[in-house]
């Protein structure tokens, strides 16, 4: 989409839009969230307090509000700290927002996870002279992360969805096209209706697909669990 090859000019990414953009930021926002979401659930067992009072400040700051105001804080108050001369991209900008918001929501699902996993597997793990990181790679985070597949997945449908919010900071992914195209040519308003049902449509076979990969992930770590 960023063209600048040979053959192709080269297209600002304010002016990105339709299902392409919507599954970049999809895509990109759901594979950064999950490592910040690891780190700061881990973070909010952290038996350091420093670390424990950030993480949990972190997550409840941005629990507190609507994905509406942090991607407004992105796009157009952001800039206003920055120093002089020195811009960042809307959309890179966009994306960090939605990151951060889903990774928050995100690491408490899995901090659910980790609450789940009986204390006495940690402490027979440092019997056996297991480091932290090794009691959390190889005992817990697996246990954990099985326990709550359904709820990561429900999460990455939300992230899916919630795209559809950055049309309010003007970029315009596959609804915010579809308004585009209604408000600029008369002759797509008769359609208006078939274009939405048609949007509809494309959000619900990807939010479906996630969901039955999602059961078929379930199925796969319950076959472990049968005597």
């Amino acid at each position: 989409m960023y063209g600048n090859t040979p053959g192709l000019s080269k297209v600002e990414t304010d002016r990105w839009g339709g299902l392409p953009l919507t599954i970049l930021l999809a895509t990109l926002s759901i594979v950064m969230a999950f490592p910040i979401a690891l780190v700061v659930a881990l973070g909010r067992r952290s038996d350091l307090p420093a670390i424990r009072a950030f993480c949990t400040i972190y997550v409840e700051l941005i629990r507190g509000v609507p994905l509406i105001s942090v991607l407004f804080m992105a796009s157009f108050m952001f800039p206003l700290f920055m120093p002089q001369g020195l811009t960042i991209d809307v959309l890179i900008r966009v994306l960090v927002g939605i990151t951060l918001f889903a990774a928050a929501y995100l690491a408490e699902v899995i901090r659910g996870g980790l609450q789940a996993i009986p204390k006495g597997q940690i402490e027979a793990a440092a019997t056996l002279g297991l480091s932290y990181w090794q009691t959390q790679r190889k005992i817990v985070l697996p246990q954990a992360l099985a326990m709550v597949v359904p709820s990561i997945v429900n999460s990455f449908i939300s992230i899916f969805k919630d795209t559809s919010l950055v049309s309010i900071v003007s970029l315009y992914e596959l609804t915010g096209a579809l308004d585009i195209a209604i408000s600029a040519d008369a002759d797509w308003k008769p359609f208006k209706l078939q274009g939405y049902l048609f949007i509809a449509l494309i959000y619900f076979i990807f939010c479906f697909s996630m969901s039955r990969y999602s059961l078929w992930v379930e199925k796969q770590v319950n076959v472990s669990k049968l005597r």
